[in-house]
């Protein structure tokens, strides 16, 4: 059957606002069900001069997914799991299921997806299109290094099988692309074997920066997860301090009760606080504390407590240790009006403890400390627009207001500047400030050329286009030259 090609009428347009809801805009959004419903949507824009945003669960921070008076073409409605092997760990899926589908679905067969999120929330499509790294990505990589082979449906209309070994030009552009080149259709990935449903974690802090890039690098070789949080207002040599999460997989034969822990529920975070508060509505209680003084009191008392609980083991489950963004919903609510933006940097292992130190010190002098900064420790990557190196990032909330819009705006400018001089690179799932020179400058010219190349081949008309693409590369029609800076 085949199906009317949609149109463009009134009834589609909403506000899409970004994860962090610092920014938003009106836009005409499309929900197909079918590779034929995505296919027609192509045809509409085609037909009317529109272009096409790709949406998976909208959790990037910034405008990687938002099409300012154009079409987004959201893929959560794309969730069937297509195949799955309990014995080999290869699953196929649509890219709207999502993480907590995923690991839903195969966590009972003892598997667990190789790279998650921090929210379970994520899609397979945006993961893939945002090659996204979890708390172990110096020991699994990135999300690209665990897919084996994506179907992906060219504005043209033509379907791509792409692997390593069969379009693999498009595969290392299509993964980390930013939905730029096509849509995907099917992803085939491969999973990790777990015996327990638990993890054992041991929480540390630790005094100052160097200390906290050294405690991960000395369990490097041990632990399957590490994750660090900064204290963003801490000075002088104290800079840098914080608290590290190490999580390791119980062995085989460890858990005496496997089968009850790999269950679905009993991965279940509680909803409530001590039975009685709902976790939906802590963001009420937290807002009036969401500034300078209540986060300086908030992040001194959590460090004390870290030093208070040092050395601390625990058993934990996998939900519960991978997915604090869902831990308290609405949690980005507390930042107000204005939200939140997440400003990202990977710095090589070299430069990594006089860069973050340089960072933090710059942010407080001036008076614009970050108020949630997490740390992590990553590896390289092969993929063309590549965010991934050997050393660590350092993601870093800001909350927006009218008031401070234009002073984060500039602060931004000038931590880019630092990045750089540092060797570093940022990530685009992230990002919500970057220039085109500083793109140029990280990914270097011959990535940026090819990549424009293969859009030219996958997209002649230049349908997906998003305000990300627009901001930091620019029309693809027009000259690196005449690119125009975005702040």
């Amino acid at each position: 059957m085949t199906h009317q090609a949609p149109l463009l009428t009134a009834d589609h347009l909403e506000q899409v606002a970004a994860w962090g809801e610092a920014s938003r805009s009106l836009s005409y959004v499309f929900r197909p069900s079918t590779a034929e419903g995505v296919a027609n949507v192509f045809t509409l824009a085609r037909q009317t001069g529109q272009t096409i945003a790709l949406r998976g669960g909208g959790n990037s921070y910034g405008d990687a997914f938002s099409n300012a008076e154009g079409i987004v073409l959201d893929t959560t409605r794309l969730t069937r799991i297509l195949a799955w092997n309990p014995d080999t760990g290869i699953i196929r899926a649509e890219p709207g299921v999502t993480i907590e589908q995923l690991w839903q679905y195969v966590l009972g067969d003892g598997w667990w997806p190789p790279i998650v999120t921090g929210t379970a929330k994520t899609t397979l499509g945006g993961c893939a299109a945002m090659n996204t790294h979890g708390k172990n990505g110096w020991r699994k990589g990135t999300f690209g290094d665990h897919t084996l082979e994506f179907e992906l449906l060219l504005p043209t209309g033509e379907v791509k099988t792409c692997s390593r070994t069969t379009n693999s030009d498009l595969f290392y552009a299509a993964i980390g692309g930013a939905g730029l080149l096509g849509v995907f259709l099917s992803l085939t990935l491969q999973m990790t074997r777990v015996y327990s449903g638990l993890l054992e974690v041991e929480a540390v802090a630790r005094p100052h920066m160097a200390a906290m890039l050294a405690d991960l690098a000395e369990h490097q070789d041990t632990a399957d997860y590490i994750v660090g949080w900064v204290d963003a207002f801490a000075g002088g040599s104290s800079l840098g301090r914080g608290e590290i999460h190490r999580a390791y997989y119980l062995p085989e034969g460890t858990d005496p009760a496997p089968t009850q822990t790999l269950r679905r529920a009993s991965q279940a975070i509680p909803d409530t606080i001590f039975g009685l508060v709902p976790k939906s509505s802590m963001w009420m209680f937290a807002r009036p504390l969401t500034n300078n003084l209540g986060f300086r009191a908030i992040n001194m008392a959590k460090y004390w407590a870290a030093v208070w609980r040092n050395g601390h083991r625990y058993r934990q489950s996998h939900v519960a240790f991978h997915f604090l963004l869902d831990y308290m919903p609405n949690w980005k609510r507390s930042y107000g009006r204005g939200g939140l933006i997440q400003y990202q940097v990977f710095l090589p292992k070299e430069t990594a403890v006089e860069g973050y130190k340089a960072i933090f010190g710059r942010c407080q002098q001036r008076g614009l400390p970050n108020y949630l900064s997490v740390l992590k420790r990553h590896r390289p990557a092969d993929f063309l627009l590549s965010y991934a190196l050997d050393g660590y990032s350092m993601a870093m909330d800001f909350k927006i207001s009218d008031g401070r819009r234009g002073k984060i705006a500039a602060l931004a400018q000038e931590l880019d500047e630092m990045v750089l001089g540092f060797g570093g690179r940022f990530y685009f799932a992230k990002d919500s400030t970057l220039r085109p020179e500083v793109a140029q400058a990280y990914l270097g010219e011959p990535a940026i050329a090819q990549f424009r190349a293969l859009k030219q081949q996958c997209d002649p008309d230049n349908l997906l286009q998003t305000d990300l693409w627009r901001r930091v590369f620019g029309s693809f029609s027009i000259s690196a030259s005449q690119l125009v800076a975005v702040s």
